[in-house]
């Protein structure tokens, strides 16, 4: 092929033509990805969620389906001072801005207390313990009932007078009494407390009990009347 016939073939409507059409289809490939992408996500166009705390959660669906966002319940919680079925928590929260066809997730106020197991405290966990895992649950707590025992150390879970177990469910609205050691033992109609001397390792007496009550007279005294 001469350098003729070569510029001849570059200057050509066939080669030409081929580059324009190439050129139009890849501008139009990006054009139809970038409107098409904005129309399928609904670019610029959202929602405002208003805030929706303390709506019945019924007329709070009705309010957002005329929107197109949906709204699904993900938990329940109690609040006495609001009405049953009214919304306590959502996500997204008021004032944000969401697409069509988005889900705002919610959490309705319950007719009752929420059914809550107790935690493995029993024989496990001191009163201070033992208050705090109960307390981070919504528990409400009475004053705790003392009894013979290691001092301080929960021997016991009780609502309404009955013993509970571990794993067991209640309200959260219901108080609970913790029964707990209170350090002291009897031993007969005397009252034994520990009592600790300061005796060293090895030593004798480091184990004594000191008792509070009645004490024996001596031998051939008589007690004073």
């Amino acid at each position: 092929m001469t350098s003729k016939e070569f510029l001849g073939k570059l200057t050509g409507r066939y080669l030409w033509g081929n580059l324009l059409a190439m050129v139009l289809v890849v501008t139009a490939l990006c054009l139809g990805v970038k409107y098409g992408l904005d129309i399928y996500t609904r670019h610029g166009e959202s929602v405002l969620v208003p805030n929706m705390r303390g709506m019945n959660i019924d007329e709070a669906r009705r309010l957002m389906a005329r929107n197109g966002v949906s709204i699904e319940v993900t938990d329940s919680g109690r609040n006495r001072a609001l009405p049953a079925d009214c919304i306590l928590l959502q996500t997204p929260d008021g004032g944000s801005r969401v697409k069509e066809g988005r889900v705002i997730y919610v959490t309705v106020n319950s007719l009752s207390s929420p059914m809550v197991a107790i935690p493995d405290i029993v024989d496990n966990s001191s009163l201070r313990e033992a208050e705090a895992k109960l307390r981070g649950l919504g528990f409400t707590l009475l004053s705790p009932k003392y009894v013979e025992g290691e001092k301080d150390w929960v021997l016991g879970v009780t609502c309404r007078g009955r013993r509970l177990s571990a794993g067991e469910r209640v309200p959260t609205d219901v108080p609970l009494a913790l029964v707990v050691g209170s350090g002291v033992y009897e031993e007969g109609d005397s009252t034994v407390e520990v009592v600790d001397y300061g005796y060293g390792e090895g030593e004798s007496g480091a184990d004594e009990f000191e008792e509070v009550g009645e004490q024996p007279s001596a031998a051939g005294e008589r007690p004073v009347e």
